[in-house]
């Protein structure tokens, strides 16, 4: 063998052990770099070992972990594309919880509307409300199109909008809406629309002399009413209000005079429960409340109640009800309550 040959081979083996010994240096190098960021567990989550001590939870919102470690399901609330308008702010790095939680602070209606805000969770997930330990890829800020104070208008609209756009500057996120002409084109349609399905029926009881605004409770309660929030309520049997009480046309709650002249009845047709005898149920408890309290029933006319027109009155309201359901407003549900508020 030559010496040519051999030196040929010996350059081979140095080639050889110089490409391994780079090899080595960086595999050695890369996993270092790894262990400084997923540095080593006395605890392998993934072969099963349980963690020692107990877990601390961050104060917050809400937990985003369940108690077998995995992530909560999607919050079940969401954006109604038929009565609200979307604002959607995406975030050029994800927020956490805590963070945007201060920042929407007082972000609750924009004017006469309110406002509900979702956020969509970093690695997944529909949140409607934040939770602790968790960050968010983006907002959603829904306002509602039409309520009883009417239609969203162009400056209720531009205030939604100016705080969006004071949220994209914080988080340096894009924003994504629709124009302002369509969105109070929408909000004119639904408001025509909830105007043609919206309706109240009163009854009035004219006391014969003045009571005290106590006492006139304490026989409405006797009679069967129940507290209902700031309102004197007739439940129904799914606990929401057949009809309230007013005490000289306001709540009892925040009656300031000592005494009272008048009581009314009042049916709020799209927040009470679907009835065949809606009507008749308020004109009965009316009439008891007039002998309680030695007083006139008078429809919301003013005139004489009749014991004949309950059921001509009752068939009327159902066919209201009807008509609301058909439109998409089932009575006395989360979504009719919110636009007939």
């Amino acid at each position: 063998m030559s010496d040519l040959q051999i030196g040929l081979i010996l350059l081979g083996i140095l080639l050889i052990l110089v490409v391994v010994m780079f090899n080595w240096w960086q595999d050695r190098r890369i996993r270092q770099k790894m262990q400084e960021h997923f540095p080593e567990r006395d605890n392998d989550p993934l072969m099963g070992a349980q963690p020692q001590g107990p877990v601390r939870r961050e104060p917050g919102f809400g937990s985003m972990i369940t108690e077998s470690g995995e992530a909560a399901a999607d919050d079940d609330a969401e954006v109604d594309p038929g009565t609200e308008v979307v604002i959607d702010i995406s975030f050029a790095q994800p927020v956490a919880s805590g963070q945007l939680q201060q920042a929407v602070q007082g972000l609750a209606r924009a004017g006469n509307k309110p406002v509900r805000i979702f956020a969509e969770r970093d690695g997944g997930g529909h949140r409607a409300r934040l939770r602790a330990n968790e960050t968010y890829v983006s907002m959603q800020l829904a306002v509602l199109l039409a309520n009883r104070n009417g239609p969203l208008t162009d400056i209720e609209w531009s205030q939604l909008w100016s705080a969006a756009q004071g949220l994209a500057e914080r988080f340096d996120g894009v924003i994504e809406a629709p124009e302002q002409d369509e969105v109070v084109r929408r909000a004119a349609q639904l408001d025509e629309l909830c105007a043609g399905l919206d309706a109240q029926v009163g009854l009035i009881l004219r006391l014969n002399e003045t009571v005290a605004a106590s006492e006139a409770r304490q026989v409405l309660e006797d009679a069967g009413f129940l507290p209902y929030g700031r309102q004197l309520a007739w439940m129904s049997d799914t606990g929401v209000p057949r009809f309230t009480a007013l005490f000289d046309g306001i709540s009892p709650q925040e009656l300031k005079s000592e005494s009272v002249n008048r009581v009314d009845l009042l049916l709020d047709l799209p927040n009470s429960p679907a009835d065949e005898q809606a009507f008749s149920r308020m004109a009965s408890v009316g009439r008891d409340l007039a002998r309680r309290l030695h007083a006139e029933l008078l429809d919301d006319q003013g005139r004489p109640v009749s014991d004949g027109a309950d059921e001509t009155i009752d068939r009327q309201l159902f066919d209201l009800y009807r008509n609301l359901e058909h439109a998409g407003f089932e009575a006395a549900s989360e979504r009719t309550v919110r636009v007939f508020s």
